[in-house]
């Protein structure tokens, strides 16, 4: 899921620079300080589930658990995983540098998108109903996710076509995944702790 240096046209690239800029900046406003550990928490998760890779043909897929954030933080989430991305990139040389910018947009944009369409549903009615939204919020985000990064590859030249189909077919199994993931972890999150929900209503604004 993240994109490589070298990988991308220049125009790209800087298209993506000052859409992350503009994100990371709307996130930050719309996170207060009581809203940063579990803005901590959700981008260790986004870090950790991202490092385990399952080869799949010549390509790789793994978990990135955006929806998640997105479902929880809204706007916020967008500063929570360029985080993780910057770390990712500045430790293990995932993605890169150059591309932080395009990979955090297509990352973190669908979990803001997540956030706005499903958010509030998820904090309404039962735990099982904020569940089946919860699931809907983090299976839609990895597709959009992963039709950003088919479409940023798309951008670049007609040779990265082919590889941006395999991105997304790849990924059709990791879509059930999350959705699953995210609808569980919602579900938790409802029974044991609502308020968090409850808290995040301006960030999804």
């Amino acid at each position: 899921m993240h994109i490589v240096d070298g990988a991308l046209s220049n125009p790209v690239l800087l298209g993506g620079a000052a859409l992350a800029v503009g994100g990371i900046a709307m996130g930050l406003k719309k996170l207060p300080l009581e809203r940063i550990p579990a803005a901590g928490v959700l981008s260790a998760s986004f870090f950790v589930a991202s490092l385990i890779h399952v080869p799949i043909g010549p390509s790789s897929v793994h978990l990135i658990l955006n929806g998640l954030a997105g479902l929880v933080l809204g706007w916020a989430a967008f500063p929570a995983l360029f985080v993780g991305l910057l770390l990712q990139a500045v430790f293990f040389g995932f993605g890169g540098l150059t591309v932080l910018g395009v990979n955090a947009i297509n990352i973190a944009g669908p979990a803001v998108l997540a956030g706005l369409i499903f958010g509030r549903l998820v904090a309404r009615g039962t735990p099982m109903q904020g569940a089946i939204w919860g699931g809907l919020g983090g299976g839609f985000a990895i597709a959009v996710t992963t039709l950003a990064v088919a479409f940023s590859l798309a951008l670049s030249g007609d040779e990265f076509i082919p590889a941006a189909k395999l991105v997304f077919v790849a990924h059709i199994p990791v879509i059930i995944i999350e959705a699953l993931l995210s609808g569980a972890a919602i579900f938790l999150a409802r029974r044991v702790k609502p308020e968090l929900f409850a808290g995040a209503k301006g960030g999804w604004a």
